[in-house]
């Protein structure tokens, strides 16, 4: 038997790049698949329903159950709409994985207020409008007195981990999801519903012609290795919950969000001699982006405990 046999997910942004690519995944252990997708271009202007309908097309042609929708996930009663599709026609609800999205990429000095807006909605609440009313319809089913083995899956980004310039309306948004993600494992976790956020290094429509093709050999940047760590997380036994992983190639990390590098004390309280004392003892080092795929590029990162 299939990992996800009787088991009904939702894939958003599902049309193409990697929400295809967890569509399949998904669909080839046997879920039924809600294939959600506006078809929107990368910065969200236009629309092409017909992304979508493909993906469907390929499940089915290779045996498996999906269906198309075409809900706005950031509109609030579209979300639910989204829900109620997936469960009026498959019976059910068991995995959500969060995962449309769009760039508008600008220096901060230079964004607009329509570019902050747009990718907050369409990220944060974007995530969060599937999230509530898949909760709400767990929360419903568990008050009858039924076992929930339900997952949400979110996608942040090494972005909302550690800045990056031209980003800051993405990785605001990125950090948010991560930030609902562990409130949502929180409280979901009462009723038997599991969430994880997964930042993915990956050869997406989002990152362009920035990672070239592979020619040969292993594919570290193939979206399957990710869609293998979304079938793990969807899976009903999975373990994992609250948990922020990061994916790429071979190498996988598991993140603590905001947690303090040292920590020092004063006996006497602070004024600005004990402040500078204390802050110029190697406190004020975070680590950057750059640092952090430095090390992840690294063999000694490779399978190794930290």
């Amino acid at each position: 038997m299939s990992a996800l046999s009787g088991r009904v997910a939702i894939v958003t942004g599902a049309g193409r790049g990697l929400g295809r690519s967890h569509a399949l995944a998904l669909a080839k252990q046997g879920a039924a698949v809600v294939v959600n997708d506006l078809g929107v271009e990368i910065d969200g202007s236009g629309k092409d329903v017909t992304h979508a309908q493909q993906v469907v097309n390929e499940i089915l042609a290779a045996g498996g159950k999906a269906v198309v929708s075409n809900h706005d996930v950031a509109d609030w009663a579209q979300a639910g709409s989204l829900v109620q599709l997936a469960v009026e026609e498959f019976g059910d609800l068991h995995i959500l994985v969060n995962n449309a999205g769009i760039l508008r990429d600008r220096a901060f000095f230079n964004m607009t207020e329509a570019d902050w807006d747009a990718v907050i909605r369409v990220h944060l609440k974007g995530h969060a409008a599937p999230s509530h009313h898949a909760l709400s319809w767990w929360n419903l089913q568990a008050k009858t007195g039924r076992a929930i083995h339900a997952s949400i899956i979110h996608t942040t980004s090494v972005a909302g981990l550690f800045p990056n310039f031209g980003q800051a309306n993405y990785c605001a948004a990125k950090a948010g999801i991560y930030a609902m993600a562990q409130t949502v494992a929180l409280e979901g976790a009462r009723i038997g519903v599991r969430s994880n956020a997964v930042a993915p290094s990956a050869r997406t429509r989002m990152v362009g012609d920035t990672i070239p093709a592979c020619e040969s050999g292993f594919d570290e940047f193939d979206p399957g290795h990710v869609s293998e760590l979304v079938v793990w997380l969807a899976r009903p036994e999975c373990p994992a919950s609250g948990q922020i992983f990061h994916i790429h190639g071979r190498r996988l990390a598991v993140f603590r969000a905001a947690t303090p590098t040292q920590v020092v004390g004063s006996t006497d309280g602070w004024d600005q001699e004990r402040l500078d004392e204390a802050l110029s003892n190697g406190l004020l080092v975070p680590m950057s982006a750059y640092d952090y795929f430095d090390w992840v590029s690294s063999e000694a990162a490779l399978l190794k405990p930290t």
